[in-house]
């Protein structure tokens, strides 16, 4: 370990009240570590006393750096290159002051662990260890409780590596304007939801929203590519996190033409699993249509703060608000409520829908001046008959086969309505 290192677990106290606006930073280069990505064999959580211990077992050493943030109370704990070998249930249940962790690649050559705890916390120390006779090392990271004045907004809180900042503002409607330029082939971006990690919905049998997701929006991205009448790009074509804001300068760059975005729902609910399922269609509005639009909105909206992200208020309500406005004026809105009501007719055709298709709430994802946007929940994981047909091929391919088909009648729509 580097002396920084040593210092910060020797002086958690003192850290917390002279730099709570700096990253915890811990350093392990232990020796022996192979060329290949570590692999995470085991994560668990011990109580011991007043503390909390989270414990992760790798294949070898590797640097390591862990912060805490706020709003909600998070300990991150951010390594590179780091494959999970662990059982998909892992995490869901918390001890102690933990009620939660969850793990995932979070970009490129990244990967994070972001533990949610019951209240605010002070990271009392942080040991790796190597386990004798292998090259496997055991991270160790004890919790202890802490009163929130002190905690403030976290160790991580206005640090790179907690902001995750795009790497531009999301584009003015005027910007978006000049960007779009017209091109031989409507571009259609397809968006899976979640991913790396932020898991998304879960299922009784722990299948994930963005496996699901990812799989149908592959399936998708081949049924529009070969009518050979649309240039098609995803968001993400692989399992890592990607925020809510770059998925929406994605589009923007992109110049969309279409933008659609697929989820997976799930309820709490232990009497209506087994009743409320089929898939909803949601486009944007600034009232959302009824409560369950509202919640589901707030869910799709709190991805990143799922990914450990710091939840930052730089007091540009007013502006969002007004592009809102804006947006909801412009003919973009019109455009999307068409292609849902089509999208709503083919997919009732091919898999169940809810007993409301169509609804509409603030999606942040749908904020999108330049095109007209879709969000999909193409059932709910947490009913047994959905959760079972999401993970067939043939279902898949049927949900592609009918998005596809949607797509088609729109732009015909479209291309017969221009003079």
């Amino acid at each position: 370990m580097t002396r920084e290192s040593n210092s910060a677990m020797r002086h958690p106290a003192e850290l917390l009240r002279n730099a709570l606006a700096a990253a915890l930073t811990l350093l392990w280069t232990l020796a022996g570590m192979s060329a290949h990505a570590a692999e995470a064999l085991d994560a668990h959580l011990t109580v011991t006393g007043r503390s909390t211990i989270f414990e992760l077992t790798m294949s070898e050493g590797l640097t390591a750096e862990v912060f805490t943030l706020a709003n909600p109370y998070r300990v991150v704990l951010d390594l590179p290159d780091l494959s999970f070998r662990l059982d998909p249930s892992v995490g869901q249940k918390g001890a102690g002051l933990v009620s939660a962790f969850r793990y995932g690649q979070f970009a490129q050559h990244k990967s994070r662990i972001v533990i949610d705890t019951k209240g605010p916390v002070k990271i009392n120390s942080a040991t790796m260890t190597r386990l004798k006779g292998t090259s496997a090392v055991k991270l160790a990271i004890a919790l202890m409780p802490i009163d929130a004045e002190t905690f403030g907004a976290g160790t991580g809180a206005m640090t790179h590596s907690a902001a995750y900042e795009p790497d531009a503002e999301p584009a003015t409607p005027e910007e978006s304007e000049a960007k779009h330029k017209p091109h031989s082939k409507p571009v259609i971006v397809i968006d899976p939801g979640h991913g790396g990690i932020d898991p998304g919905a879960i299922g009784a049998n722990n299948v994930t929203e963005k496996t699901i997701v990812l799989a149908v929006a592959a399936q998708l991205k081949d049924a529009l590519t070969k009518t050979g009448l649309y240039d098609v790009k995803m968001t993400r074509a692989d399992d890592v996190f990607i925020s809510l804001d770059h998925r929406l300068k994605f589009s923007a760059d992109n110049a969309a033409d279409l933008f659609i975005s697929l989820h997976a729902d799930s309820i709490e609910e232990k009497t209506a699993k087994d009743t409320i399922r089929g898939a909803t269609i949601y486009t944007l509005s600034s009232q959302a249509s009824d409560e369950q639009a509202r919640i589901m909105a707030e869910k799709e909206n709190a991805s990143d703060l799922i990914a450990g992200i710091e939840n930052i208020d730089r007091g540009g309500g007013d502006q969002v608000k007004n592009i809102l406005i804006d947006l909801l004026k412009r003919e973009t809105s019109n455009f999307s409520a068409d292609f849902s009501q089509v999208l709503a007719k083919r997919l009732g055709k091919a898999i169940a829908m809810s007993r409301i298709p169509r609804r509409s709430a603030a999606f942040k994802v749908l904020k999108q001046t330049h095109a007209p946007s879709v969000l999909v929940e193409l059932g709910y994981l947490s009913n047994q008959m959905d959760e079972q047909q999401m993970l067939t091929a043939e279902w898949q391919s049927k949900v592609a086969v009918a998005i596809t088909d949607a797509v088609q009648i729109y732009f015909n729509k479209r291309t017969a309505s221009k003079p």
